[in-house]
């Protein structure tokens, strides 16, 4: 897609996330646009950037790779990574990425944990991603262990806990979406109160097909792929 195509999809988005927060009493200032550009090419990132949007999400850790050996430096974008992160690809993603939104396990935190030690680098900016709609088919720590896992994740000197994120069944039925994004809400409010070193700034959920009620439920941060940057 073109600049001029992406900046008219950009305000079409504003408007409605702006909506969403008026709805929910909230303001749409502290809901992040995350510009999902996995499957685009490189250039899109170029244009996010351009538009003033300072990250970008992206699945996979090859195509990541090749994109940033294609760019070179992206000074004033920050690379999260929203996909599942496999642990040999570990070492990978921590060089690779500002933000991993996908920590999924103790084990993956923990081996994250050691890379950024023996990397010696700054602690990594990371989510930990709970699956609250019981579907068995996605990743993520359930309600039941969330709160524990989370804080031995917190406990790790490598890993700087900023929030959690999830994702909803992909259907149109909001009474099936609603309470995957409430659950982790109130999950959010849980590890707040409980869990000192558990900073709780970011909820990362929403994306194309479902943003507008995760706003609504609570979220601080959408992925945004094919109602942003057209299809792939």
């Amino acid at each position: 897609m073109t600049k001029d195509q992406v900046e008219a999809r950009l305000a079409e988005v504003t408007e409605r996330i702006e909506a969403a927060a008026r709805r929910a009493g909230r303001r749409a200032s502290d809901v992040e646009i995350l510009p999902v550009t996995k499957g685009h090419p490189a250039r899109g990132i170029e244009v996010v950037k351009a538009l003033g949007v300072g990250r970008i999400g992206e699945n996979r850790v090859p195509e990541a790779e090749a994109k940033r050996l294609e760019l070179g430096p992206t000074p004033g974008v920050a690379w999260h990574l929203i996909g599942r992160l496999q642990r040999n690809k570990a070492r990978r993603a921590v060089r690779l990425f500002d933000v991993v939104e996908s920590v999924d396990s103790v084990r993956l935190a923990s081996t994250l944990n050691r890379i950024v030690g023996e990397e010696r680098r700054e602690p990594v900016e990371v989510l930990v991603q709970v699956n609250t709609s019981g579907e068995a088919a996605k990743a993520g720590l359930g309600p039941d262990v969330a709160l524990d896992a989370v804080a031995e994740i917190c406990e790790l000197p490598g890993l700087r806990v900023a929030g959690l994120m999830t994702m909803a069944p992909f259907t149109e039925d909001e009474a099936v979406v609603r309470p995957a994004f409430l659950g982790a809400a109130r999950l959010l409010e849980r590890c707040r109160a409980e869990i000192p070193d558990f900073e709780g700034k970011a909820l990362s959920m929403g994306m194309s097909n479902d943003f507008e009620i995760a706003i609504e439920e609570g979220s601080t941060r959408v992925r945004l792929g094919t109602v942003l940057l057209g299809e792939r």
